[in-house]
């Protein structure tokens, strides 16, 4: 498949899968995902070298989605992928959530530490027939040693992250799971190396399998990069002080959210700066004149969703603006690279949240970035200090001045499909209910980009 304005609309996924990538702003497929979708669809087994921030969940996620909604339900598990660590469970069960809202798709995570209650409703899971199981080996494991999992009409096994699930000594708990499965099944494995050992595993689980090598792309030299720690509502006010004090030619400020461009816009507009919004709500035609009237310099600021990020050609942009964190390296890549083109240099500011700084530093060791991360303005008022990116958890307040008390939510901000324009249609209903429509506490209760 040619890789030059490839659409999500081109593999022909189920209508409903498509409505959840609409909702959650994914517009157009990296590279990763637009060899391996085709390849996954045909039912080939895959052994792909991508790193985390490639899009290699979606690769997988969104043909094993739309083979589920297309096939009849049998009693049993259809899918169990298989990762490391219980934060990328939990990560992958998202992404599921997501793109899956619409199609009634049912999965869980079952990992180590949780609670008996928790140990309950995994079991429940298995014995009743969760579609997807996102496991780690040693949970898993126990699991199966109790007799209870139904695998017999297993169809695809995922391994993600494999290289590291061997350096980790999962080796001998990965063929011990795979002995439960069916042979006949399709097996994808994903790793960040090939080192021999991979090459030895994928000997022995895959058949006649496509190979996929993807190497992260990197930003241009010429661009100034800045990231700023701000809580949700300092997005706003920065945000204009940014282009009022600094007066750049013009401004794409990218959002994840329809709703966030709408907010924008009209929060610019009553500042006295010329803004526009552009999102996929607009027809064709009106995106081409908006774009039309940007280029001529009649608003100096396009507020736009990631529909704007990928192949958009403005020879003399100024400024880049993230205003929420790309949810990957290579959307990072596409929507900073907008700037510095036709120019020797340019610049890109990304706004980062609390819960967005593990991301924003995964982006910078993926794409091998040390961004500058200056102090926000004094009459922004109190901002996170910057954690230390090996450890967890949610940072201070920093500056060096005193919290003021809770921060509030910023307007218009919503969970669910709504936030992102969409919510016509609910999710459709399978037989494992647990995490679609009874959906476990910490979720979101429909698709968001952000994590």
């Amino acid at each position: 498949m040619n890789e030059t304005n490839t659409s999500f609309a081109d593999f022909q996924l189920d209508p409903s899968i498509l409505e959840g990538l609409d909702a959650m702003g994914f517009t157009e497929p990296t590279p990763i995902q637009i060899q391996a979708i085709p390849a996954i669809l045909e039912n080939k087994d895959i052994i792909a070298s991508a790193q985390t921030g490639t899009g290699k969940t979606a690769a997988y996620v969104l043909p094993i989605l739309h083979k589920i909604s297309r096939e009849e339900e049998t009693p049993g598990l259809n899918t169990l992928i298989i990762a490391p660590t219980r934060e990328l469970a939990q990560q992958i069960d998202q992404q599921i959530i997501g793109f899956g809202y619409f199609t009634g798709v049912s999965s869980i995570p079952v990992y180590g530490g949780g609670s008996g209650q928790e140990f309950e409703k995994e079991k429940q899971a298995f014995k009743t027939g969760a579609d997807i199981v996102v496991a780690t080996p040693g949970k898993l494991i126990q699991h199966l040693n109790m007799g209870y999992v139904n695998t017999k009409n297993l169809r695809h096994l995922i391994l993600d992250e494999a290289d590291r699930m061997l350096d980790m000594g999962f080796n001998e708990d990965i063929m011990k799971i795979i002995s439960h499965l069916p042979k006949e099944r399709q097996t994808l494995l994903f790793s960040a190396t090939m080192p021999p050992k991979i090459r030895q595993l994928a000997k022995k689980i895959l058949i006649d399998p496509m190979e996929i090598s993807i190497a992260i792309s990197k930003t241009a030299e010429g661009v100034r990069q800045r990231a700023f720690s701000v809580f949700e509502d300092q997005k706003e006010p920065l945000l204009e002080s940014i282009i009022l004090n600094e007066k750049p030619e013009n401004v794409i400020v990218f959002s994840s959210r329809k709703s966030s461009v709408r907010i924008v816009e009209k929060g610019l507009r009553s500042r006295g700066i010329k803004a526009r919004g552009i999102s996929s709500d607009l027809e064709q035609s009106e995106r081409e004149n908006v774009l039309r009237e940007f280029k001529n310099g009649s608003y100096t600021v396009l507020v736009a969703t990631d529909i704007m990020s990928r192949g958009i050609d403005i020879a003399d942009l100024a400024m880049v603006i993230n205003y929420d964190v790309p949810h990957d390296g290579e959307d990072y890549v596409h929507r900073v690279g907008r700037t510095a083109r036709a120019k020797s240099t340019g610049e890109a500011i990304t706004f980062v949240t609390p819960k967005e700084q593990r991301n924003f530093y995964r982006i910078e060791q993926l794409t091998g970035l040390e961004v500058e991360k200056p102090s926000v303005p004094e009459d922004i008022g109190n901002s996170p200090e910057w954690q230390d990116p090996q450890k967890g958890g949610r940072s201070n307040e920093g500056n060096g001045r005193p919290s003021s008390g809770p921060r509030k939510k910023r307007p218009g901000s919503a969970s669910g499909p709504k936030a992102n324009g969409s919510g016509s249609s609910a999710p459709k209903k399978r037989r494992f209910k647990n995490n679609r429509n009874n959906q476990p506490e910490n979720r979101n209760s429909g698709p968001r980009k952000e994590e």
